[in-house]
């Protein structure tokens, strides 16, 4: 594959300014560079950038300053909030960036000239222990899940409407054709002009469902295109597995009090239980995961839930300590 075609991961740009790259690291960042122009103006921007921040002159140490990202964006802070971030001149963002939540959106945001007038400020939602709904800028709206957050700028004045996510949560986009709609969660993009879809990141997986409209997920050179009732799943190990049709709407619970259940595999039913009603339910038998099952549960205890299951397929439910198990 050509030079001229491969993304340049941002860590290693950040290692290669900070001399920290290997030999191999340096020779293939300077390859990518004399690939095309394209990747040298890329380059020169990221440099630019680097070069003003008061980072470089303190010597931040890269994988420390991500620890406090994490520590930061898991921490217990009373929820649902929103936190307008200070506005900044444009070469003190990679400073600031090493210490605060928005270290991964400002890079993203800064080395895609997104904001070319030197100044942004951004919001940060976090949910929390409560479903969130908050309206954007453009009257876009997002439903965040439970332990979920959102980076977005307070004003969307650039070429793009971007947002980072970590968690889960439900986009209603307006429509704008001329001003795209993008995510970044985790290393996954989703770009959008107008729909609504759901996505969900936890444990290195990130998954998009989309119910109106369509919907580009991307991972750096691999894309798929999404229609509704279409899904793909996103794994770090694996990166784009084949999109397929999503089988009832587990995945919007927390939306609307339901869980609908079209042919669904068991395995996801009791994945969407254990979410909904915080419990530990444990497929003993290996031979049920892929029993398919189709109804609605709506305001049912667990104990409801269970016994239709259990009634459904002959499934014997043995209660150990905290699991549930179905054998």
């Amino acid at each position: 594959m050509s030079n001229a075609n491969i993304h340049m991961d941002d860590d290693m740009l950040v290692k290669y300014l900070a001399g920290e790259a290997t030999p191999a690291e340096r020779q293939q960042i300077e390859d990518w560079m004399a690939a095309s122009d394209t990747n040298k103006k890329l380059f020169a921007d990221f440099k630019l950038i680097w070069d003003q921040s008061p980072v470089t002159e303190r010597g931040v140490n890269k994988d420390d300053a991500f620890i406090r990202l994490q520590n930061r964006i898991n921490s217990n802070a009373p929820a649902p909030r929103q936190v307008m971030i200070k506005k900044l001149s444009r070469k003190q963002w990679i400073g600031v960036a090493a210490s605060v939540v928005l270290v991964c959106t400002v890079l993203w945001l800064t080395f895609n000239h997104i904001y070319d007038n030197g100044s942004v400020s951004f919001v940060r939602i976090d949910s929390k222990d409560k479903v969130h709904t908050q309206s954007l800028p453009d009257g876009s709206v997002i439903t965040l899940n439970t332990r979920s957050t959102i980076v977005y700028p307070g004003r969307f004045t650039g070429n793009i409407r971007p947002v980072s996510l970590r968690g889960e949560a439900f986009f209603k986009v307006s429509p704008d054709k001329t001003k795209p709609f993008i995510i970044r969660v985790n290393d996954v993009t989703v770009r959008v002009v107008g729909t609504s879809f759901n996505v969900k990141s936890r444990d290195g997986k990130t998954e998009v469902i989309v119910e109106t409209g369509i919907v580009q997920v991307s991972k750096k050179q691999n894309s798929v295109d999404l229609n509704p009732g279409e899904q793909v799943t996103v794994t770090k190990e694996q990166g784009l597995w084949a999109k397929q049709q999503s089988k009832g709407k587990l995945y919007n619970y927390y939306l609307t009090g339901q869980l609908v259940c079209d042919k669904t595999p068991l395995r996801e039913v009791v994945q969407a239980l254990n979410e909904a009603y915080n419990a530990h339910i444990v497929i003993a038998n290996k031979s049920l995961e892929s029993l398919p099952i189709t109804t609605t549960f709506k305001g049912q205890s667990l104990d409801e839930v269970l016994d239709v299951i259990s009634g459904t397929f002959k499934i014997t439910v043995v209660r150990k300590n905290q699991q549930i198990l179905f054998k």
